[in-house]
């Protein structure tokens, strides 16, 4: 759990795109020179209306089915638990834009397939400014043998608790998973040589191998800048606890929060969350040691600090044989389709893939598949450039310095779309959307192969080039590679997927309110092909 409202100065799109659209100087000519011939191309393209060709269709919003939000309040830490009828409850940390002295009281929702979610309400409410918890903080929820519930969380308190802590573990128990009482008193506080402060989001399960509770939790060592680490603590009754020590000590964060530890195939694999990221480690045993990989980062990375909450928090559920990472997608931050994302937001549940090297990759959940059984035909139009459509095909080519866009239509509120992609080299390509009769312009989600990032920042397509983006996930595009590319839309959620190894997650304002969705090229060629667009009934 970390929590935090940032201000920040608004990203200099607006001013960036008149100059690059020339309402105004260009950047050459703000630092003395001449524009280069790429950018009078871009201005000269910028007069040109990308108007949509097609005709607006009726548009209505609808009610998040995959990735829910209290009304009035946001998801914060979720903490997974599948039950014995293969129920996926999730339980997080209720948020709100008010929170006094006591906040994140645990809420739930359950569901059966990933596309419908039942509101439970509050599980456990947060303490009084007396006790150790008048503000929650993430843990886990597990079953002993005997059929008891442990709901396992954080007690926060800024008053310290009498110098022992901000921080420490504390337990609830049930029998029917809507009834939690808490214990009297916490378990224990953070050990000696680990601040007292950063001590949270306790992760309890059972080792068979060990006749033994493991628990798992997020500590920092004092004195060291970037000293988080993952402790691990052992028990045979689930409220005497030893320590045993670091399982995780990267030396390259503060905190490694929200650990969880599972296992696929013959590897074991730690996730933990700081920087507004989720990142994974892997090692052949689940005692150690854990490697992570050149590219530990699965789903988007904000490049504005305390405000890129693409997927945070996230922990796994092992359900009818898939493995989901749980986790959620900030709110919007004070400016839209920025890329800019704050802590809490919507549930945002990844399906799991491992690849043969054992490296984790990511794709939308299978489920999905029996919510989006209508097929939607394609219909497609030029709307500029080198565009050739053939049935549901299209390939398109812009010079440097121009764009080739071809209009899709209005896009429904409740989407999928895939197709197999092939971008050119030293080339911005992807999916558009805005050119409705209410907006001309059009804003892109790209895949960049200059440079070998997805990303969205919400600029017209007709400036991409000129801006840096604002949250991107890292992927390797090769030369004369074909990939597929599934969307999953719902409202302003936005989430890519690629290649059942990488995913972006985003909230598109501008793809909403009865916007158009189409392909788009930025300086090269690129084609897709075999599009199939899917609707909920």
């Amino acid at each position: 759990m970390r929590k935090g409202k940032y201000l920040f100065a608004l990203p200099l799109t607006a001013a960036l795109l008149l100059s690059a659209c020339g309402g105004g100087n260009t950047a050459a000519d703000t630092q003395g020179g001449s524009a280069e011939p790429a950018e009078e191309a871009r201005a000269e393209d910028a007069s040109v209306s990308l108007a949509a060709v097609l005709s607006d269709e009726p548009y209505e919003a609808v009610e998040y089915k995959m990735h829910p939000a209290p009304e009035g309040a946001y998801v914060g830490d979720v903490m997974p638990f599948v039950t014995d009828d293969g129920t996926l409850e999730l339980y997080y940390l209720y948020d709100t834009s008010h929170n006094g002295q006591g906040y994140h009281p645990i809420y739930k929702y359950s569901t059966k397939n990933l596309h419908g979610y039942e509101d439970h309400g509050m599980m456990l409410n947060n303490g009084e400014g007396s006790d150790p918890d008048p503000a929650l903080g993430t843990g886990s929820v597990m079953q002993d043998a005997n059929g008891v519930y442990y709901l396992f969380y954080t007690g926060h308190n800024d008053n310290g608790n009498d110098g022992k802590g901000k921080e420490c573990v504390m337990r609830a128990t049930s029998t029917d998973r809507e009834n939690w009482v808490k214990d009297e008193e916490p378990l224990f506080f953070a050990p000696e040589g680990y601040s007292k402060d950063d001590f949270r989001d306790p992760e309890v399960f059972w080792v068979e191998e060990d006749q033994c509770y493991w628990l798992l939790i997020a500590a920092t060592k004092e004195e060291d800048e970037l000293g988080g680490t993952v402790l691990k603590y052992t028990s045979n009754d689930l409220k005497n606890w030893e320590l045993y020590g670091p399982i995780y000590y990267p030396q390259d964060e503060f905190m490694c929060e929200c650990p969880d530890l599972f296992r696929m195939g013959d590897k074991w694999y730690l996730t933990y969350s700081w920087d507004c990221v989720t990142y994974y480690a892997m090692s052949d045993s689940m005692r150690g040691p854990f490697v992570p990989p050149r590219d530990n980062i699965l789903d988007g990375k904000g490049l504005t600090s305390g405000n890129g909450f693409i997927f945070y928090a996230a922990k796994t559920a092992e359900k009818d044989g898939h493995t989901y990472l749980c986790g959620w997608i900030g709110q919007p931050g004070v400016s839209s389709d920025s890329g800019i994302y704050q802590w809490a937001g919507n549930v945002l549940v990844h399906e799991l893939v491992q690849h043969e090297d054992g490296t984790l990759g990511v794709k939308a959940p299978e489920t999905f598949d029996e919510f989006f059984t209508v097929d939607k035909p394609i219909q497609a139009e030029a709307v500029a450039g080198d565009v050739k459509i053939d049935g549901n095909s299209i390939s398109l080519s812009a010079e440097k310095g121009s764009n080739a866009l071809a209009d899709m239509g209005t896009r429904p509120a409740s989407m999928t779309l895939e197709c197999d992609v092939k971008v050119g080299k030293d080339c911005i390509a992807g999916f558009a959307f805005g050119g409705s009769a209410s907006d001309e312009s059009w804003t892109g989600l790209c895949l960049d192969t200059i440079k070998n990032q997805l990303h969205y920042e919400g600029t017209d397509i007709r400036g991409i080039s000129l801006m840096e983006p604002g949250a991107i996930t890292r992927f390797d595009f090769q030369d004369d590679k074909t990939y597929h590319v599934k969307l999953v839309c719902e409202n302003e959620i936005v989430v890519l997927y690629i290649n059942n190894e990488k995913a972006l997650s985003s909230r598109i304002a501008h793809s909403t309110g009865g916007a158009h969705i189409g392909v788009f090229t930025d300086g090269g060629k690129a084609s897709f092909s075999n599009i199939q667009m899917k609707l909920s009934e």
